[in-house]
């Protein structure tokens, strides 16, 4: 018996996703809405192609402004996630029982 939804994804299609994800430093749950993959599959796929040296190298940044740029970037997505947590929480809390 088959595990889970039965999607297959060809080895290239793993590596892009995850050089996309290394090269526009967007967070996992952004990516798995984009592409419909589920963000489980998506840590799965980092933690296997994320140290070769082809994605490595583009997680190295030319500057010391390039990487305050890249950690701002991150900053404001993850800050943007926890409101999106914070007014769901709040729905979820504020619903009849």
């Amino acid at each position: 018996m088959a595990k889970g939804n039965g999607k297959r994804y060809d080895e290239t299609f793993k590596k892009e996703t995850v050089k996309y994800i290394a090269e526009n430093h967007k967070s996992i749950s952004q990516v798995s809405r984009e592409t419909g993959v589920n963000s489980n599959t998506l840590h799965g796929w980092i933690k296997k192609y994320g140290q070769q040296p082809e994605i490595k190298e583009v997680q190295t940044f030319s500057s010391p402004d390039a990487e305050l740029r890249a950690l701002k970037k991150q900053l404001r997505d993850l800050e943007e996630e926890n409101e999106i947590l914070k007014k769901a929480m709040h729905y979820f809390a504020k619903s009849p029982r």
